[in-house]
């Protein structure tokens, strides 16, 4: 199923209005999540406007970046990343959200090639230090950061996270508040950093009323996905 143009136009101007609130000079940016969407349906939401697209697997997103590569899209890689598809991830997208390691860091820095634009890179912090998710630690961001900004071949640009998802909405929002805390902490180290990267489809709201520079939204963009098919063969 195509996504609907009145959702993005929705999501849009919900963004307009709660940047406005916050009283910053820009619109929080939006990006599209779309793994497991097709080819289709990513050209379809690009038709209507939206040029920045968020996969979580390298794997998975290759063959609809090289069917879509007419169109000049811009592609975030935002799921956690083994150093061993470093290489791949380094030619193939424009930003990866997801450094944790400096290891990981420096195999981007190797293999991203020397005739494109260094690689842009957010930091991912595991906010609420949760055994389940990748990231960082919050005390680790400015040794992390130092090595991303000294590869040339890398561009730092912020940090990511993906709050645990507390069913109320005060707790996001103590977790949004110490990624802005970090964000702001950074920036005093590292002035040409400008993407806080929080908040999906149920919190971006007050995500983006804490501090979030860039949302990332799916389901609310595409619709909710297929149930998976068992696969009997």
């Amino acid at each position: 199923m195509e996504p609907e143009p009145k959702a993005l136009a929705d999501i849009l101007l919900a963004l307009e209005n709660a940047s406005r609130a916050t009283a910053r000079p820009a619109m929080a940016r939006l990006l599209a999540v779309s793994k497991t969407r097709s080819p289709t349906e990513i050209a379809a939401l690009a038709a209507s406007g939206q040029c920045a697209f968020g996969e979580n697997y390298v794997q998975e997103a290759l063959p609809k970046i090289d069917a879509l590569r007419s169109l000049g899209l811009e592609w975030h890689l935002i799921g956690h990343l083994q150093s061993n598809k470093a290489d791949l991830a380094a030619r193939a997208f424009d930003w990866v959200q997801s450094v944790d390691r400096p290891k990981l860091a420096a195999a981007l820095a190797r293999g991203r090639p020397a005739d494109l634009p260094p690689l842009n890179v957010l930091l991912q912090v595991n906010i609420d230090d949760e055994a389940s998710k990748h990231g960082c630690r919050p005390p680790d961001v400015d040794a992390l950061a130092d090595a991303v900004a000294a590869e040339p071949r890398l561009r730092l640009r912020g940090l990511m996270a993906i709050p645990a998802p507390h069913e109320g909405m005060a707790r996001r929002r103590e977790a949004f508040r110490a990624m802005r805390t970090l964000f702001d902490g950074l920036q005093a180290r590292h002035p040409g950093i400008d993407t806080l990267s929080m908040g999906m489809s149920e919190d971006f709201v007050p995500a983006i009323e804490e501090g979030a520079t860039m949302v990332r939204i799916g389901s609310a963009l595409f619709g909710a996905r297929p149930p998976k098919q068992e696969n009997n063969a």
